[in-house]
């Protein structure tokens, strides 16, 4: 079953893709994709692939060699991955959830994730499938956002839609960021068997354009745009215009330049 909050549908792929994706993805990605071991017989699994930022460089990263297959439960995020020529030799995509994966034990070299696993309604369930779908030596590599607090320009965003409904505030912005103290993780990961389980924080700087197109992409660009057309839609222009000020205010505008930290982690299975 998927989390209501992982609802990435109708036009937010596209805002997701165009703005979020540099403003807070890119840089993250490429770190996560260098990590990845290369043979030319291995095959790695990416849950929770979305619009394919990080399935893109996956296939830069095996060069052809080995296959990838990219899942995502969201077919809306694929299809736009498959949209924009998200493509090469060796990638299959498929729809597929990350806590119930329909693949055979042991089966793939490396298991990995860019920012998914706090949108898994049973997260220690997606740890477990992901060990058992790793062959024994296979490697689990995924990342996680550090608190809000330590990601100033997505807290603009969440503070701006408090203060508009500060009654019944969007709860989205809250889910991002929810799995921020890596103890419970290293406790899920040694649960589940896995061995030489690592952890560390990763300060990044994150880009745009224009303070402008990042606010689209924080507002419009995940489901708080759902949110908030639900509870008053004509509040969205507003919503925006707070966000980019307040992003310009703190990091610049043409362009924009923001301290972004998170936690990544590599884990074994025996």
């Amino acid at each position: 079953m998927a989390d209501p909050n992982a609802a990435f549908v109708g036009s937010i792929p596209h805002a997701y893709d165009a703005y979020l994706g540099p403003l807070l993805f890119h840089e993250f990605a490429d770190d996560l994709a260098a990590r990845v071991p290369v043979a030319p017989s291995a095959r790695v699994l990416e849950t929770a692939c979305g619009t394919g930022i990080l399935t893109e460089r996956l296939l830069r990263r095996l060069g052809g060699q080995g296959a990838i297959v990219a899942t995502d439960l969201n077919e809306a995020m694929f299809a736009h991955a498959q949209r924009r020529g998200v493509a090469g030799l060796g990638l299959e995509w498929r729809q597929a959830d990350g806590t119930n994966l329909p693949f055979d034990d042991a089966s793939f070299d490396a298991v990995v994730c860019q920012f998914g696993l706090m949108f898994f309604p049973d997260k220690a369930a997606g740890v477990r499938e992901a060990f058992r779908v790793l062959k024994p030596g296979g490697r689990y590599l995924f990342n996680v956002w550090d608190a809000i607090d330590a990601n100033p320009v997505p807290k603009i965003a969440f503070e701006a839609s408090v203060q508009y409904f500060p009654e019944s505030p969007p709860q989205f912005m809250r889910v991002p960021f929810s799995l921020h103290d890596p103890a419970p993780i290293r406790a899920w990961l040694a649960d589940a068997g896995f061995q030489n389980i690592e952890s560390r924080t990763l300060s990044k700087v994150g880009a745009s354009p224009s303070a402008a197109e990042a606010a689209i992409g924080l507002v419009e660009g995940s489901p708080l745009y759902t949110e908030i057309m639900n509870r008053r839609p004509e509040a969205l222009a507003d919503i925006k215009a707070m966000v980019a000020a307040n992003i310009a205010a703190g990091f610049g505008d043409h362009p924009v330049r923001c301290p972004l930290r998170a936690h990544v982690f590599s884990a074994q299975r025996p």
